[in-house]
C-alpha cells in the first residue's frame, strides 16, 4: 500500500489527508459508471426507442398517428434517436450526442404533457438527467469535435 497522501483544504485543515491513489480511484470509478451509462442510454434509444419507429411497429404508428403527425415524423424521430444512440458511443460525438437527445426528450416531454394527457411524460424528464450529466462531463470534446471539422 502506498504511503502517498493528497492533503485536503489548506495546509493549516484538521481534515484528514487522503490518500492520493484513493482520488485515482474514484475517478476511474466514475469514469467507468459513466461510460456505463452512456452504454445503457445507447442501448435504450437505439432498441427500445428508434427501433419500433424504424419498423413501423404497430405501438409506434398509432402513437405517431394519434399525434397526428404521420409516417414521416416518426421514422425521422426514429433516426435521430438512433444516431443519437451511435453517438453516445463515439468519443468525439458524444457530448453533442446527449446534448441532441436531450433537446428529443424535452420535445417528447412536450408531446406526451399536450397530446397524452401526462401519460409517462415524466419518463423523458427522468432521461434528461444522465443525458445532461454526460452532456456536461464530456463537453471537452466538442473541441475535438471542432478541430477535426475545421481540419477537413
Amino acid at each position: 500500500m502506498s504511503e502517498t497522501t493528497a492533503s485536503v483544504g489548506s495546509p493549516a485543515s484538521t481534515s484528514p489527508a487522503v490518500p492520493a491513489d484513493a482520488t485515482t480511484d474514484r475517478t476511474r470509478w466514475a469514469r467507468i459508471a459513466l461510460r456505463s451509462v452512456q452504454v445503457l442510454l445507447a442501448l435504450f434509444y437505439g432498441i427500445a426507442s428508434a427501433l419500433p419507429k424504424l419498423i413501423a411497429h404497430p405501438s409506434a404508428v398509432e402513437s405517431f398517428d394519434r399525434i397526428g403527425w404521420g409516417s414521416t415524423a416518426m421514422y425521422t424521430i426514429g433516426a435521430l434517436e438512433l444516431a443519437g444512440a451511435v453517438g453516445l458511443l463515439i468519443p468525439a460525438l458524444q457530448s453533442v450526442a446527449a446534448t441532441a437527445l436531450g433537446a428529443l426528450m424535452i420535445g417528447a416531454f412536450v408531446v406526451q404533457l399536450t397530446a397524452f394527457h401526462g401519460q409517462n411524460a415524466a419518463t423523458p424528464l427522468i432521461l434528461i438527467v444522465p443525458l445532461a450529466l454526460i452532456a456536461w462531463t464530456r463537453r471537452d470534446h466538442n473541441r475535438r469535435l471542432l478541430t477535426l471539422l475545421r481540419h477537413r
